[in-house]
């Protein structure tokens, strides 16, 4: 990408920034302090520190800002994401993912920030190239890729060059020595509904899961909460969703005398497993049922047999802000996942005022503080993984109660 491509991208996202007037400011990213959290999250553990950045001065092919102020050094930031996939709908979701960038970039105040933006079209040899061109240019910080396979492929030159990546994968398999996932990871949302649920006397757990590879990863997190909550785990059946096979594996759940049982399905299986495990004769008023964020969907409030179950979801409205500033900047309601971007450009940010190629260091990335995003708080571990600060809702016929609220910390309430 030339100096004058790059100058041109970021002249077009501010005049088109610039010229909304009597939008809503949203906060930028900063380090939480405020109350204190009803279920603090388990601290991060600590591993190997990354490499130290290879570079520590300017170099002359290094990208610059139009109008910079001569010895001044730009926050040079890299952004990869699928724009030529071969699926319409992730190149829409990568569009709107830029877009949130360019959102919070404005939203940041600082000129200073360069965007080095690029496509891996879905693909990882795509990706390396595209990362290899960044750190050739200077990157300090790369923001990206989405899938997996690609934050893998990029992965060792990062590392190589000293770059940390805030990736937006939900595969912790990538993750760690600088490679950090800014992604909704399902194990926050298990931890956080078990640990609630013993917390208000619940002791046998049993699970009906999916035999999916989301299925594995929520089974595997699902034991090892119970077990980490001090309950037990006595018995855990899976079911083929395609097939919609759920009668036996239900019929075994009557059996097992829990007194919680997790389902971490969603849409009408999800509707239609209730009624399944009432006429083996489960009774939800003394049963009761778990979900995740896949429960957070309206139609549900319309299943009877579902009222009154519990999940973990983001604290609702908490992206209102953002969500409105999007619709009124770009016409468009943004995907889920355009939050995440917005979030990833707005921590870099707040670290923008850094020594430069000092900037994005260890200590910074995994403060046990946190930072505030569009979704309510989060933090990174030193193993590259993520925890949310997450709410825990009950589904009601006239939709969904907080009986838990997100927390605003970190911070236990003896800290």
């Amino acid at each position: 990408m030339s100096v004058s491509a790059a100058s041109s991208r970021i002249a077009k996202s501010a005049r088109r920034l610039c010229a909304i007037a009597g939008v809503l400011s949203i906060a930028a990213l900063c380090a939480c302090t405020t109350a204190p959290a009803p279920a603090p999250l388990p601290p991060p553990v600590p591993v190997q520190p990354p490499a130290p950045h290879q570079i520590s001065a300017e170099q002359p092919e290094f990208l610059r800002l139009p109008n910079l102020a001569p010895g001044k050094t730009p926050v040079r930031v890299g952004i990869i994401l699928p724009f030529s996939d071969s699926s319409a709908n992730i190149r829409a979701l990568a569009n709107s993912m830029l877009k949130a960038a360019e959102l919070a970039l404005y939203d940041s105040g600082n000129r200073d920030i360069l965007l080095m933006i690029s496509d891996d079209t879905g693909s990882p040899a795509d990706a390396t190239a595209a990362a290899q061109t960044m750190l050739d240019q200077g990157a300090e910080l790369i923001i990206g890729p989405l899938f997996s396979a690609s934050v893998a492929a990029i992965a060792p030159l990062a590392r190589d060059h000293g770059v940390p990546v805030l990736a937006f994968s939900t595969d912790r398999t990538v993750a760690g020595n600088g490679i950090y996932l800014l992604s909704f990871q399902p194990q926050n949302e298990v931890q956080r509904i078990v640990a609630y649920a013993v917390s208000q006397g619940h002791q046998n757990f049993a699970a009906l899961i999916p035999q999916t590879a989301y299925g594995d990863v929520v089974a595997q997190s699902f034991r090892e909460s119970v077990t980490a909550a001090g309950a037990k785990v006595i018995d855990v059946e899976r079911f083929n969703p395609s097939a919609g096979a759920v009668m036996d594996p239900a019929a075994a759940l009557a059996k097992s005398n829990a007194d919680a049982i997790f389902i971490p399905q969603g849409g009408a299986l999800l509707r239609g497993i209730a009624p399944t495990l009432s006429y083996d004769g489960i009774d939800n008023t003394k049963v009761k049922y778990l979900g995740t964020g896949l429960w957070d969907d309206p139609a549900n409030t319309r299943e009877p047999l579902l009222s009154g179950g519990w999940f973990a979801a983001p604290q609702p409205s908490a992206n209102q802000a953002f969500v409105d500033k999007y619709r009124q900047t770009f016409g468009t309601e943004p995907p889920q996942l355009a939050a995440l971007a917005y979030d990833a450009v707005s921590l870099a940010a707040l670290m923008a005022p850094g020594t430069p190629y000092h900037r994005f260091t260890l200590p910074a990335l995994i403060d046990p503080n946190g930072f505030s995003g569009v979704n309510g708080i989060f933090r990174f571990r030193a193993d590259g993984s993520i925890d949310r600060g997450l709410a825990v809702l009950a589904v009601d016929p006239n939709g969904f109660t907080v009986v838990s609220p997100a927390p605003t910390t970190f911070q236990s309430s003896g800290s």
